[in-house]
């Protein structure tokens, strides 16, 4: 545990945990691998030593990946930084870092630039942060700012930051689109379609769920645009689309903000 607790595991049986190599043959390849690079944050690691990790990493990826899409992640932003150097072909980034471990699945928002959709065909190394959630003794784990900066030093493509930090500081948000990097989130606020919709307004570009189906249902349903029942030209028809497009809050949306903001400031 983080506090320095030892649990025992009492499971009435085992089984074995698979390769990198054994996930990449038996998964379908459509399905994009978002590998995150752990590392102990009581530890101090030399770059020798992060090389030799990530080249073994590296190794199996460039074997075994074909085309799967992938995307490199890492808290630890020296592993995160290495892993950008090592290789062009794969995107990393830098990640802040969740409460506990869990299950993770990119959600991209469905009305993403062409860009944007582009990025997540392509293999990206991402620097994972809480944002300032939490404190560390190393600074560049404790802001979003930090996380910017980290990610322009070292050419990578964006930020998967803890969702409370988002809407804590939701002025980072523009400075993150201004750097052109991506931005990501977590945590279990992404549980909550309205959660996962807000973030879509304020320009997030994917979040990591759980509950998959459940999600991309529910955030569909809240973003979708009617079309028009008659034909009208260009001009009149982009009006017409910017209108509908318009987030129009209902009563039980402007509720949920209300519960979930001083929770959020705390």
């Amino acid at each position: 545990m983080k506090d320095g607790r030892v649990l025992n595991w009492n499971v009435q049986s085992d089984d074995p945990l698979c390769t990198l190599q054994e996930a990449f043959e038996k998964v379908n390849p459509r399905l994009g691998f978002n590998v995150e690079l752990k590392f102990d944050d009581n530890l101090v690691y030399q770059d020798e030593e992060l090389t030799h990790i990530l080249q073994a990493i590296l190794k199996v990826v460039f074997e075994c990946a074909k085309d799967r899409p992938i995307i490199f992640s890492s808290f630890q932003p020296d592993a995160a930084q290495l892993m950008r150097k090592l290789q062009s072909t794969y995107p990393v980034s830098a990640i802040l870092l969740p409460d506990r471990a869990s299950t993770w699945n990119l959600y991209p928002f469905h009305t993403m630039s062409v860009t944007d959709r582009h990025r997540y065909d392509v293999c990206q190394v991402y620097f994972l942060t809480n944002g300032g959630t939490e404190v560390y003794a190393d600074v560049r784990r404790n802001s979003l700012e930090e996380a910017v900066k980290l990610c322009l030093a070292s050419g990578m493509q964006g930020i998967v930051s803890e969702a409370r930090a988002v809407f804590r500081f939701p002025t980072a948000i523009p400075k993150i689109k201004e750097a052109d990097l991506s931005l990501l989130t977590y945590g279990t606020l992404n549980n909550v379609p309205e959660a996962v919709y807000m973030q879509h307004l304020m320009g997030v570009n994917g979040v990591i769920v759980d509950l998959v189906p459940e999600i991309t249902g529910a955030v569909s349903d809240l973003i979708a645009v009617p079309e028009t029942d008659v034909e009208i030209n260009d001009l009149s028809g982009q009006v017409a689309k910017d209108a509908a497009s318009t987030p129009n809050f209902t009563q039980r949306e402007i509720s949920f903000l209300l519960r979930l903001m001083p929770e959020l400031v705390q």
